[in-house]
């Protein structure tokens, strides 16, 4: 007998395997979705052992043996696919490219400072999982393995073939997998949809961690603000010029001799007080604990760790030591369970001197950076807590450092408050840790047109909570794209404007008044959605649903969305198109779905779906579009998270309908005693006067109450109805009726 069949859901999915040569086929009813080991490209090598295989290495006069080849390898055909994604971090589009006409797909983090554009070279994380669609099926394949990985994709029939081997041709993609080290292990998620998939994926690797409220508001960071004075003049500026904001962040030059877990005594001689005036106005502080140690005999913390066994070793079972920012460090081996417990209890308060519980955390560095080491990061044969090798965890290591200052912040407030860690390298799972971004930009228009697709591929790979610094890290933008890296920003999930010490200060207010203005009405019309980003962080942490989603997430019938990679769904309610070009006079903008009805949030003017767009453009545009028939809640004001909402209700064929998520927005208690509101707005048809603008009244109903009366407002010029003078609790069932 040559196969044998598996199956499953009343034999619905089928997995039909081969003896020889080895090969695995997966099934829906009778359609062949993927096959494993089509090409025979599985591959794998054994470790040597034993006498007659032993290899040695002659490293300063010693004889070490070593494990020889142990790479893995193998290929999957996705049968009648011909558009993949994922695979993330590359600066590249959404949509993977054949790697016929060059270098394969690159997963091995590194620090690349201004790294290239349209690359398929590694950069600061790896998420080794990609994601095939076609109009009736969605797939995800996931190779978990955290050595150094390269990914090749062939695409066929391709276009230069001849039309009628096109025609007679289903199109399918090749996926060769190949690993240094480790073991083969690789899921297929079968989906069918979309939505599927991400929650099949979020069940395998962890649904995103529900950030605190004050994470998804605007950050501001510098490489370096110089002393305490300083910070609390740039919060001041941010009231005064009437910026809504909710954290400072500090970065390396704030330590005593790049020291982590301590303060320079002459820049910020009172770290609690500084704290302590930002909590007065329900502001935090960020600060940054990168992994290597300052190799210093005279310092606690090192001696502390040395001591302890916390640091990676060198292959001669030696402290491995290597150049960061401090100058020689060691470098913290978080792959030990003891050493993220010992990592984590830095974080108390206790231990952390001048820490208060509004002080949160930035992980940087940690692919690791090495300045000395081979591609400036860490030897692959250093070792690791179990006497594991560096090149058998490269991509975990930053992983392992977030999960270990997680672990310390939520110990440090006894188990009871959602902390926020920013972290720079991250590996699958990661989402369930924090906050990522992606890393060092360059103030220029191609860096802010790239950010989109790569924040995309960061979300369909499940990495949620993601953002680009705006305005670049490195150079200086002119004052246009610095306004539409602004708006551009304020559409994405992590929102931080930072900046490098070799560029010059860039706070919002420091470019003018007409700049100013833009800036500013970008950042309070982030803080009035925030009702809507919390509730879509709710879906991801719930279901797995991304709040940055590209149009074929939520068009997946939709070939025209397939490849667009410039405009995306915030949710399901909201597109956007941010503006990624200089001097642009008119943005084309895709609306898709035939019969679909799409409003301008600005003007609310009502546009056609299945259409292209040619929108006109000034500085103050930005380019955003509410689907018909979705309810989306806002804030009436931007300056506070717990502002009055305001619903904007736009309807289709007479309906719509939403969601709002609300919790405290700082504990856990949503999850350990469910305190939380979780409430359907719908909007049902009924029949309004077509007026102009007038004053009315209007009959509301209360569930168990008796008839209330309110004013309202009925603008004919934009469809808009404003019922105003309510008090109502969003907790509350509630029905208005418009007589």
């Amino acid at each position: 007998m040559d196969s044998v069949t598996l199956s499953w859901s009343s034999a619905r999915h089928r997995a039909r395997v081969w003896r020889f040569p080895l090969r695995v086929e997966l099934l829906c009813e009778e359609e062949v979705m993927a096959t494993f080991n089509s090409k025979g490209k599985l591959w794998f090598e054994t470790l040597q052992d034993g006498p007659r295989r032993e290899m040695f290495v002659l490293c300063k006069c010693t004889c070490r043996a070593a494990p020889g080849p142990s790479s893995i390898g193998a290929d999957v055909c996705l049968h009648g696919f011909s558009h993949v994604y994922g695979l993330p971090e590359h600066a590249d589009s959404l949509q993977l490219r054949d790697t016929r006409d060059g270098e394969p797909y690159r997963l091995y983090n590194l620090d690349v400072f201004a790294y290239d554009l349209y690359s398929r070279r590694g950069l600061y994380g790896s998420v080794p999982l990609l994601v095939a669609h076609k109009p009736d099926r969605t797939l995800g394949v996931f190779w978990l393995n955290a050595s150094e990985t390269f990914v090749n994709i062939r695409y066929s029939p391709t276009d230069h073939q001849v039309f009628p081997l096109l025609l007679r041709m289903q199109p399918e993609t090749d996926v060769h997998w190949l690993s240094e080290s480790g073991v083969m292990d690789c899921v297929v998620l079968l989906g069918p949809g979309p939505r599927q998939l991400f929650s099949q994926y979020a069940q395998l690797t962890g649904y995103q961690a529900l950030p605190p409220l004050f994470a998804l508001g605007y950050h501001q960071c510098r490489w370096n603000y110089r002393d305490e004075a300083d910070v609390k003049a740039v919060d001041a500026g941010f009231d005064r010029h009437n910026i809504p904001y909710d954290v400072i962040w500090l970065d390396i030059e704030h330590t005593d001799g790049k020291r982590y877990f301590t303060w320079d005594p002459a820049l910020f001689p009172d770290p609690v007080g500084l704290q302590r005036h930002l909590e007065t106005k329900n502001r935090k502080l960020v600060v940054i604990s990168d992994p290597h140690i300052k190799a210093d005999p005279d310092w606690s913390l090192f001696c502390e760790a040395r001591d302890g066994g916390h640091f990676v070793k060198d292959r001669e079972g030696r402290l491995y030591r290597g150049s960061c920012w401090p100058g020689e460090c060691c470098y913290v081996d978080f792959s030990s369970p003891d050493t993220r417990a010992w990592y984590s209890s830095c974080f108390g308060l206790d231990r952390y001197k001048g820490s208060t519980p509004s002080l949160h955390v930035w992980n940087d560095m940690n692919e690791p950076s090495v300045f000395d080491g081979p591609e400036q990061t860490m030897p692959k044969d250093a070792v690791h807590y179990g006497g594991w090798e560096h090149r058998e965890l490269h991509n975990l290591y930053g992983f392992y450092q977030h999960m270990a200052t997680l672990e310390g912040l939520i110990t440090r407030s006894g188990g009871s408050e959602r902390p926020f860690i920013l972290s720079r390298s991250f590996f699958a799972g990661s989402q369930r840790l924090g906050a990522v971004w992606t890393g060092d930009n360059v103030a220029s228009w191609e860096y802010l047109k790239i950010s989109i697709p790569m924040l995309l591929s960061l979300s369909v790979a499940g990495v949620a909570f993601c953002g680009a610094d705006v305005g670049g890290f490195i150079q200086d933008p002119d004052p246009e794209l610095l306004v539409r890296w602004y708006q551009a920003a304020a559409l994405q999930p992590f929102f931080r404007g930072h900046s490098a010490n070799v560029t010059k200060r860039r706070e919002p207010w420091l470019f003018g008044v007409t700049v100013t203005a833009a800036i500013r009405t970008a950042i309070q019309q982030r803080y009035c959605l925030l009702p809507y980003w919390y509730t879509l962080f709710h879906q991801a942490h719930t279901a797995g649903l991304p709040p940055l989603r590209p149009l074929w997430v939520e068009f997946s019938r939709d070939p025209s969305t397939f490849a667009v990679d410039h405009q995306y769904m915030i949710g399901g309610a909201l597109l956007a198109c941010p503006v990624t070009e200089a001097a642009l006079r008119e943005a084309q903008v895709y609306l898709p779905g035939c019969g679909e009805l799409w409003y301008d949030v600005h003007s609310a003017k009502a546009y056609e779906g299945g259409a292209t767009l040619s929108l006109p453009l000034t500085l103050d545009t930005v380019p955003v579009f509410q689907r018909g028939g979705s309810v989306v809640c806002r804030s009436t004001g931007s300056g506070s998270c717990t502002a009055e909402l305001r619903l904007l209700l736009l309807s289709l064929q007479g309906a719509a309908d939403g969601e709002l998520y609300l919790d405290d927005g700082h504990s856990f208690s949503y999850r350990d005693r469910k305190a939380f509101c979780l409430r359907s707005f719908s909007l049902m048809s009924g029949r309004l006067s077509r007026e102009n603008a007038k004053l009315g009244t209007s009959s509301l109903f209360i569930s168990g109450a008796k008839e209330t009366r309110a004013a309202f407002e009925y603008t004919e010029s934009c469809c808009r109805l404003t019922v105003s003078g309510l008090n109502l609790r969003v907790a509350t069932d509630w029905d208005i009726q418009i007589d």
